[in-house]
C-alpha cells in the first residue's frame, strides 16, 4: 500500500498528492512517470512524476479529475492508501546541459513540464517559460515556476490573469522579435502540442513533446500508447514519453485519444456504489 501523506486541491479540478514510495523517490527523474491504481478492481492511471522527496520517500502527482478513475483518486484524503504505484517508468526526459531553453506548459501539463524547468534551472541552463489555462483560477504552479526562469509568460483564454489568448500567441511574438532558443518543450492538450510544433518548425526551433496517450501496462507490451513519430511505430511508456514534435502524427494521436469516449461517457453515468466504493 501507498500512502498519501499530503494533498491539496490547485485548482477546481486539479490536485496535488505526496505518496510514499521510497524506491521511486530515489531513482525517478524529471519526464519519468508511476501508474497508479486507487483500488483492486481500479484503472491504471499513468501520471508524470512532478517532484520528488527521497529523504521523506515520497513523490508527488499532479492530476486532472477527468473521468470515473480520477474522480475516485480525488476522493482519497491523506493518510488513505493506494493500491498500486509502479514506476519510475519512462525515460528521462533529455534535457541540455547548456543554451537557452522555452519550456510551455498548457493546462495540467503544466505539472508536467516542472520538472524538467527545476532540472534546467540547477544545471544553470537559460529558461523562459509560458504557461497558460483556460482561466485564472485554472492556472498551477506559477509561485514555484517564476523564481526558477528567467522569464515567466502567463496567458489565459479569457484575460483573466496575464495576457488573453493562448500560449502560441505568446510564443510566436517571441520568435517573430528574434529571440532565439535551441530548444522548445511543450507539454499540454494534444491540440495545443500541435499548434506550438506548427509554429517553432516555421522558426526552425528544435522542439520535444512530452506525451500522455492511452497507456494499459506501462512496458510496451499491450501496444495501447502507440504513437507514430517519423513514420515509425513508437510506444510512448518505453520510447518516451518525449518525442520530436515535429515528426509526431498528432492528427493520429488525437483520434485515438477518442477511442474509449463513448465508454468512458457510460461508466460515468452508470456508476453507483452504494456507498461502498471508495468514492465514498
Amino acid at each position: 500500500m501507498y500512502t498519501i501523506r499530503k494533498k491539496e486541491k490547485l485548482a477546481p479540478t486539479i490536485y496535488s498528492m505526496d505518496i510514499d514510495a521510497p524506491r521511486v523517490a530515489r531513482k525517478a527523474k524529471a519526464g519519468q512517470f508511476v501508474i497508479l491504481r486507487s483500488h483492486e478492481e481500479g484503472e491504471r492511471i499513468p501520471l508524470t512524476v512532478a517532484g520528488t522527496c527521497p529523504e521523506a520517500g515520497t513523490v508527488t502527482v499532479i492530476f486532472q479529475v477527468a473521468g470515473l478513475s480520477t474522480q475516485l483518486m480525488a476522493s482519497l484524503e491523506e493518510g488513505q492508501t493506494f493500491t498500486d504505484l509502479a514506476g519510475p517508468l519512462g525515460k528521462p526526459s533529455p534535457l541540455p546541459e547548456k543554451g537557452r531553453v522555452l519550456c510551455i506548459g498548457g493546462g495540467v501539463g503544466t505539472a508536467v513540464v516542472y520538472p524538467s524547468i527545476r532540472e534546467l534551472h540547477r544545471r544553470g541552463v537559460s529558461v523562459d517559460v509560458i504557461i497558460g489555462a483556460r482561466s485564472s483560477e485554472f492556472l498551477i504552479l506559477d509561485r514555484e515556476i517564476a523564481p526558477i526562469c528567467d522569464r515567466l509568460f502567463i496567458t489565459t483564454d479569457d484575460g483573466t490573469r496575464g495576457r488573453k489568448g493562448f500560449v502560441t500567441d505568446q510564443l510566436r511574438d517571441l520568435l517573430s522579435s528574434g529571440e532565439k532558443y535551441d530548444e522548445v518543450i511543450v507539454i499540454g492538450p494534444v491540440i495545443m502540442m500541435k499548434l506550438v510544433a506548427a509554429v517553432t518548425r516555421e522558426y526552425r526551433v528544435h522542439t520535444t513533446a512530452s506525451l500522455n496517450p492511452i497507456m494499459v501496462d506501462g512496458t510496451g507490451m499491450c501496444g495501447s500508447c502507440r504513437v507514430t513519430v517519423g513514420g515509425e511505430v513508437k510506444y510512448a511508456c518505453v520510447d518516451g514519453p518525449d518525442f520530436d514534435a515535429h515528426l509526431i502524427d498528432f492528427d493520429e494521436l488525437m483520434n485515438r485519444q477518442c477511442v474509449y469516449k463513448d465508454e468512458e461517457k457510460e461508466t460515468r453515468e452508470n456508476h453507483s456504489c452504494g456507498g461502498n466504493c471508495i468514492c465514498h
